[in-house]
């Protein structure tokens, strides 16, 4: 149990029967009457982001979150596996779970999976990944660093907005986080 008077961003609570993290909090003491927290609270699992009062000292249930890295190994049918390097036990997770960034994932790559009570809530790739761009538009003489961007699918099958002088089989570093081109590796 975790005091609201504790409340932190990033702190980790549950709220019927879901795990919801603090992402903004303020302690409120009003003139007349008792003090208060107010929080925003994001839904780990769906992203829903809400507004809750506490009571100032009231108690609610910390989730315990447990991190562990594994290794994407290869993808089954609908299923990617990834293998724990310590115990060298394979795990299966669903696209759905892993979420928009899947289009990321490359064999050998490494992923933080955080669980609770034995669940999958999120799957965290690093925040940038070097991939080959196998399919763009050709340069053109004259194409510049300050020049418009064009599209490239990258050897994950991802879609990336890439400056004009990037060709087919040059490697470009993406951020994860907004699909954003970073630069030429």
């Amino acid at each position: 149990m975790i005091s609201s008077n504790d409340f932190r961003t990033g702190t980790t609570i549950e709220i019927d029967g879901a795990v919801w993290r603090v992402v903004e909090f303020l302690h409120v003491k009003p003139g007349k009457g008792s003090a208060f927290v107010r929080t925003k609270l994001k839904n780990a699992k769906t992203g829903n982001v809400v507004e809750k009062t506490f009571r100032a000292g009231e108690t609610v249930p910390q989730a315990v979150l447990e991190k562990s890295t594994l290794q994407y190994t290869y993808k089954d049918g609908d299923d990617f596996v990834f293998m724990d390097m310590e115990t060298y036990e394979e795990g299966r997770l669903t696209a759905a779970t892993i979420g928009d960034r899947v289009k990321y994932l490359k064999e050998g790559m490494e992923a933080n999976v955080i669980t609770w009570n034995g669940q999958v809530i999120e799957v965290e790739l690093p925040n940038s990944v070097v991939l080959e761009v196998i399919e763009t538009d050709p340069g053109v003489k004259g194409d510049t660093a300050t020049g418009g961007t064009k599209p490239a699918k990258v050897e994950t099958g991802a879609q990336v907005m890439v400056p004009l002088f990037i060709s087919v089989g040059e490697r470009i570093k993406i951020d994860t986080r907004n699909d954003s081109y970073l630069g030429r590796e």
